[in-house]
Order: C-alpha cells, then structure tokens, then sequence
C-alpha cells in the first residue's frame, strides 16, 4: 500500500553511508549475473545451492549433490542475497536504500553490517523454528531488511517519509504510520496466510524483532532511541 520513496534525514556521523550502497551492488549483482537470465538463467541452482532449506538445514532431508557445495550452516546468510525475481529484489533494495543510510549512520560501518546480517541470521532461523520440514528454498533480503525497518522505526519514528500510496498518489507520512502499517501487515499475513504462500512471513517478524533488540544495544553511545527527527542541534551563528 505504501511504497517508499525518499525520507528527509540527512546523516548525522557519516560522510556516506558505504555498507548500505555496497549491500544493494552485492544483491543486484548477484541477481543480474546468477538469476535474472542475461548471463546465466539458474535460479532453481542458485536457490537450492545457496538458500536455506529447513528440512536440509535440520536433518530431514539430503539435498542432491550438485547442489550440496555450500555447507548447510553457511545457507543463513548465503540466502540473503539470492531473490527470487526482480519485484522481489526491488522492494528489497528501495526498502534498504531509503532507510539503511540512517541506521548505519546511527551504528557505523561495521556494526551496522554485522547488525544487518544478524537479522538475517534470525530471520532464517525463526522461519526454520515455524516450518521445520519445509523443502522450499528460503531466499531473499527480506528479514535483513525487515531488521532496518525495525531499527528506522524505533530510531526516527517521528522522520517524514514520501511515499506513493497504492503505487501512484505522493504523499509524506511520518514513518511511524509508514512502517508501522508495514509491521502489522507482516502480522495479520502469519494470522491469514494460506498454507501454500510462497512469502516467508515468518522470516520477517524474526527480522523485525531482531531489528528492535540489536539497535538497543549496537546504535552509537549518545544516538536516541525514538527521537523527533530534529537535526542535530548547532552552535549559534555569532552576527
């Protein structure tokens, strides 16, 4: 329903925000060289090779061997950077380019990029807790993501965000009634998802509540939680 488009908060400690930029290069990459069929058309290679199956990931199953290259436990963070197509790696990537500039700005390079991968981390992980026989490839950046969305929301809650609203009409909201209803429609679509859905919800919440308990712990000495989206304060000018 909303699509994000831009927010106005400038970086409050960092020149630029070069781990959000080198995570959207990687997964495009990735996406273009191994997936999109231009230089080789092998996504169901690519998934099975390097997405995580929880029935492989727990012992149910053996996956054939010319897919068994990449060590089962290396899938939890092989798997975020595979996507399945190109609306599912361009909702990922506009999520993380409108909103991961602050967070790492709130965290700093490498904290942010291991806070990133983190909630992959728990993202496929809580998705293997719900569906622990599932033979479907878990792909995509989504629960990293979705651990942006949380750690945005709790960060600059107040922050207004442009967006386009049923994909056509602009409108700025503040980020809190943005993600916000993002959040929620993660919830209600556990509660009402049908059994067949293809859309790991469940690897969202896990990436979200993953989201809002690193950035407590990982964001700057002296960044605020839930803050009013002011600038940071100035010296007065002297006339």
């Amino acid at each position: 329903m909303f699509v994000p488009i831009s927010d106005n908060n400038p970086l409050r400690h960092l020149p630029f925000q070069y781990v959000t930029v080198a995570l959207i290069v990687v997964n495009v990459f990735v996406y273009v060289v191994f997936v999109s069929g231009i230089f080789a058309d092998a996504l169901e290679t690519t998934a099975y090779t390097f997405g995580l199956i929880p029935a492989v990931f727990n012992d149910y199953r053996e996956l054939p061997a010319q897919y068994a290259i990449v060590p089962e436990s290396f899938t939890l963070l092989t798997y975020q950077f595979v996507h399945g197509g190109f609306l599912h790696l361009a909702s990922n990537m506009l999520f993380l380019w409108v909103f991961g500039d602050n967070v790492e700005d709130a965290m700093g390079h490498w904290r942010f990029l291991a806070f990133y991968l983190l909630c992959g981390v728990a993202a496929a992980l809580v998705h293997d807790f719900a569906q622990p026989q599932s033979v479907a490839p878990l792909v995509g950046a989504s629960g990293a993501v979705s651990g942006v969305i949380a750690a945005y929301l709790m960060l600059h809650p107040n922050v207004k965000v442009w967006v386009l609203v049923l994909w056509r009409v602009p409108l700025r909201l503040k980020a809190a009634w943005v993600l916000g209803f993002w959040v929620v429609l993660q919830v209600f679509s556990i509660l009402t998802a049908a059994e067949n859905d293809s859309v790991a919800w469940w690897a969202h919440v896990g990436g979200l509540a993953a989201g809002a308990v690193l950035v407590v712990f990982m964001r700057r000495r002296g960044v605020p939680l839930f803050d009013r989206g002011l600038v940071t304060a100035l010296p007065p000018s002297r006339s």
